[in-house]
């Protein structure tokens, strides 16, 4: 009988409890059919690996960061102990933030990652206020950081043109923030913007391509990264000594060390952050609830290890008070060893790291906005399908727009810490997200639990706000910078539930 329901209509009689039987259409059986197939061209393929996945992790993280905050750090903590302390500290604090993470991740399985997440925590004000701060600074500053990375190493090889003096001195005041100054460093930034829109471009045409591109880049950037720390080690002729703080050092005390470790820590964390884009695409990756986990794990261990090696490789070759003056400082160090030739070398390796960066953060951020834009909480063309590529083409073009303007709002140093302060914010949140879904959906399936459960989140989300405090006290510009670009998204909020209310 369940087999005739679905090819006649029923009209029953109360009376005689009997039905008269109507054969169906044709047309009426295919129109199903029909928008089952419209509806899977406008849902997103299933077409990331493990591998995909665990070099989107590495991919994101290993970018400019490690190219260009070891010069930074060093100036502020002028201790090479120290130094290998903060990034190694970072490393391990960042793996804590990826192991709690990926309880959520295995949990859930949708595209959209921490925005879908926050969703179930917090509800739609927060899910809202996270994914917007995506678009408006954490992902999007994160992009047009990079992409200034990559400008000026292509600097190293071509004289880059630069605005006259009166555009230059053209600025725009912010409140609490200062005066921002679009057309400094003008041709590094045109060569920024043009990477990010060729990208915004690559990804337009396929998340399969994309993929493709970050597993490449990702192996050559580690393997280019990995031989340089050999050798430096090998031929640079450096010292052991270089490891300890020379006994004329003039070090920080007290307070001032405590602030300038949280300085440094947002250095470290700018080149560890990109660990939970793969989150983002797990609508997309092939058996999400084993292979994001695993991806975040994978990912962030290959950083740490990768990390901490190149550090120790440029610190043999570069006292701390030589390396606080490289602002590039691969480039420097290569120098050591084979002259304007491997800086040259290197610059080539940094490029394509930076490259393979921006396309793994470009490639997943652009599904939060789709995800928001399918729950109707954003607007409704960010939500669409490209019918040929099956890409979210619309959130991808905007993502990319908004990272341009981005581009012009300050050299890599200011656009990474105000990114870092509100990327910090809300990795807190999920951090205690996690002990709050233990409490809402005791009984779902979590394919992996995280270790040291009450503690792992606690410690995470007690170390995350101390290292938000100490921001606002020591760097209250660009903390107020990210602040003001989160809460910018409000309006756009109570418009969009104003209407669905007056829908309704």
């Amino acid at each position: 009988m369940q087999h005739e329901c679905v090819i006649y209509n029923y009209n029953f009689y109360s009376f005689k409890n009997r039905c008269k039987l109507k054969p169906l259409k044709l047309s009426s059986l295919l129109n199903p059919l029909e928008q089952m197939e419209k509806q899977a061209k406008d849902e997103l393929k299933r077409r990331l690996s493990l591998t995909a996945a665990t070099m989107i992790v590495a991919g994101s993280m290993i970018g400019s960061g490690i190219f260009r905050k070891p010069a930074t750090m060093a100036g502020q903590l002028m201790s090479p102990e120290l130094l290998i302390a903060v990034w190694i500290i970072a490393g391990v604090i960042t793996f804590i933030g990826a192991l709690v993470n990926a309880e959520i991740a295995g949990m859930i399985d949708s595209t959209g990652g921490q925005y879908v997440y926050f969703r179930k925590m917090y509800g739609d004000f927060t899910a809202y206020l996270y994914g917007w701060s995506i678009l408006s600074v954490i992902q999007t500053g994160s992009q047009a950081a990079i992409a200034y990375v990559f400008a000026e190493y292509t600097g190293y090889f071509f004289t880059l043109p630069q605005a006259p003096e009166w555009m230059r001195q053209i600025s725009v005041y912010m409140p609490f923030v200062g005066n921002i100054y679009p057309f400094a460093e003008f041709g590094t930034k045109l060569v920024a913007i043009g990477c990010l829109l060729f990208l915004t471009g690559v990804n337009y045409i396929g998340v399969f391509f994309g993929g493709i591109v970050q597993t490449i880049v990702t192996y050559v950037k580690i393997i280019s990264i990995l031989l340089l720390g050999v050798l430096l080690l090998i031929f640079g002729q450096g010292s052991a000594a270089n490891f300890s703080t020379s006994a004329g050092a003039v070090m920080p005390h007290g307070t001032g060390l405590i602030m300038m470790i949280g300085l440094a820590l947002s250095g470290a964390f700018w080149a560890y952050d990109g660990w939970n884009n793969v989150t983002f695409v797990s609508g997309e990756v092939v058996k999400p609830q084993r292979n994001v986990p695993l991806g975040l794990l994978y990912g962030t261990l290959i950083c740490i290890g990768v990390y901490v090696f190149i550090n120790v490789a440029y610190l043999y070759v570069m006292p701390v008070e030589i390396m606080k003056d490289s602002k590039l400082v691969a480039a420097a160090a290569s120098e050591k060893i084979f002259g304007s030739a491997g800086a040259s070398i290197i610059s080539i390796g940094v490029i394509i790291s930076t490259f393979g960066a921006l396309n793994g953060s470009i490639l997943s951020t652009a599904r939060v906005q789709f995800a928001m834009s399918r729950d109707k909480l954003f607007f409704e063309p960010l939500g669409r399908v490209h019918k040929k590529f099956a890409t979210p083409h619309v959130s991808l073009l905007i993502q990319g727009l908004w990272s341009a303007v981005l581009v012009l709002s300050g050299s890599f140093d200011t656009i990474s810490d105000y990114v870092i302060f509100a990327a910090w914010l809300f990795y807190m949140l999920g951090a205690y997200g996690v002990i709050i879904l233990r409490k809402k959906m005791p009984g779902a399936h979590r394919p992996y639990k995280v270790w040291g459960y009450p503690y792992t989140p606690i410690i995470f989300i007690v170390f995350s706000f101390l290292f938000l405090v100490n921001t606002i006290v020591a760097d209250t510009e660009n903390a107020m910078m990210g602040v003001i670009l989160i809460m910018s998204g409000l309006p756009f909020y109570f418009l969009l539930k104003y209407k669905s209310r007056k829908e309704k």
